[in-house]
């Protein structure tokens, strides 16, 4: 990157950065975009502030980033492209014109499919008045601190996945799982996925999606399991791994699923909020290993 307009902010001591000196607008150069993917890889959670995007000019840079997967909820697809999953509390004439209150629990996207995500990205276009901050978990750090004797214990283990929220499966709550129709419930299935994810691109472990789509363990009864799950999600959601992420109009985040778990933050359901967001599996030759059911 341009050293002499590129600066790179770092968030906490731990992970995530502001850069500034970007122009998303227009395609990165290559060796722009391979310095862009270093900082990524490193601090896990980048904001690149002050956008003027359109969609397709979102769209663009997040093929750079990844192969972008529609949302299994089609009806706030963007009208001009499926890739983008319309999040807003917005309503006009009485109906929502995208999803409001999506993953307001700590989560990692496409946990729940034979191929996880490799990255989201969040482009803001209408921010509240209060709140509607993006609270992150850097489960990289959370992995390394645990006990010699808790990762031997770990590391071997599978976990089962299902799209939801283990801790809340009530469909009238606001920190449910968004809620899917019958036709886009059948397109789910069970997956598994290693407890402790080796990085496709760094190598570095880190707990994979122990909050949210994780509902048992391989072996382990059904109780037993989650309770591991439970102790996992306390010990990797402690403030010391946090950080919270605030937007401003046309702010873009994104950050590494592989690495962090996010939660949204429920904001007044009148105050308007609306984002776009894509989410990117593997590159082909980045992909995961996984097993299906």
């Amino acid at each position: 990157m341009n050293a002499n307009r590129v600066v790179i902010r770092p968030v906490t001591n731990r992970f995530g950065a502001v850069v500034d000196g970007l122009d998303l607008s227009r395609p990165l150069a290559d060796d722009t975009f391979a310095a862009l993917e270093d900082v990524f890889w490193r601090h896990l959670v980048l904001k690149i502030p002050a956008q003027r995007l359109t969609a397709p000019q979102f769209h663009a840079f997040a093929r750079r980033v990844g192969v972008p997967e529609p949302h299994v909820i089609d009806q706030f697809h963007h009208p001009e492209l499926a890739d983008i999953l319309i999040l807003s509390n917005v309503r006009r004439d009485g109906r929502p014109i995208g999803l409001a209150d999506g993953g307001t629990y700590f989560h990692s996207d496409y946990s729940y499919l034979p191929v996880p995500a490799r990255a989201t990205l969040l482009y803001s276009i209408t921010i509240p008045s209060r709140g509607g901050d993006t609270l992150f978990a850097d489960q990289r750090s959370a992995y390394d601190d645990l006990p010699e004797g808790m990762k031997r214990r770990i590391d071997p283990l599978v976990v089962r996945h299902h799209y939801g929220n283990r801790d809340d499966l009530d469909r009238g709550s606001r920190t449910v799982a968004s809620v899917l129709s019958d036709e886009q419930e059948a397109k789910m299935t069970w997956v598994r996925h290693p407890l402790v994810r080796v990085h496709p691109v760094t190598g570095r472990k880190a707990l994979y999606a122990i909050s949210g789509s994780s509902f048992g363990i391989d072996g382990m009864p059904d109780d037993e399991g989650r309770d591991l799950l439970d102790e996992l999600k306390r010990h990797a959601t402690q403030a010391c791994y946090r950080l919270n992420m605030s937007y401003g109009v046309g702010d873009v985040v994104l950050w590494d699923n592989a690495s962090v778990l996010h939660s949204a933050t429920l904001t007044d359901p009148d105050d308007p909020r609306t984002l776009w967001r894509i989410t990117v599996k593997p590159a082909p030759g980045d992909q995961v290993s996984h097993s299906d059911t």
